[in-house]
């Protein structure tokens, strides 16, 4: 008589995962995947526009004119897939140091009906912030 009685009292003892606390973390899961899913693009396109402007700060930009800046761009974006900004865009500051080459962007990626995820970026060629 006393182990069915030790049986009872082990049984209440005992807690685990629910199937509905299963249910809400697998649903969070998917939701924070499917963001992730959503952003990365922006992100890698982000790093190409980086990758372009680092590339145009080699090259002598002091001595081209702003049209001649922003055919170069857009030749170098056209390679690597950028088509989230283009030469019209950039914003061009030529100064003592040299020519920095400067362009903020916002992309907004859609997740679920009406809610969606707002990105900003910027870059510039000499790398700064």
């Amino acid at each position: 008589m006393i182990k069915p009685l030790m049986n009872i009292k082990s049984a209440q003892r005992q807690q685990g995962a629910t199937l509905l606390g299963m249910l809400f973390v697998g649903v969070f899961v998917v939701f924070v995947a499917l963001i992730v899913m959503k952003v990365t693009p922006a992100y890698i396109e982000h790093m190409s526009v980086k990758k372009v402007l680092k590339s145009m700060q080699n090259d002598s930009l002091s001595n081209m004119t702003t049209k001649e800046i922003r055919d170069n761009f857009n030749k170098r974006a056209s390679t690597t897939y950028v088509e989230v900004v283009n030469g019209n865009d950039l914003v061009i500051e030529k100064g003592t140091n040299g020519t920095v080459v400067t362009v903020e962007y916002e992309v907004v990626k859609p997740i679920i009906g009406n809610v969606s995820v707002l990105l900003n970026f910027s870059a510039r060629s000499d790398g700064k912030f």
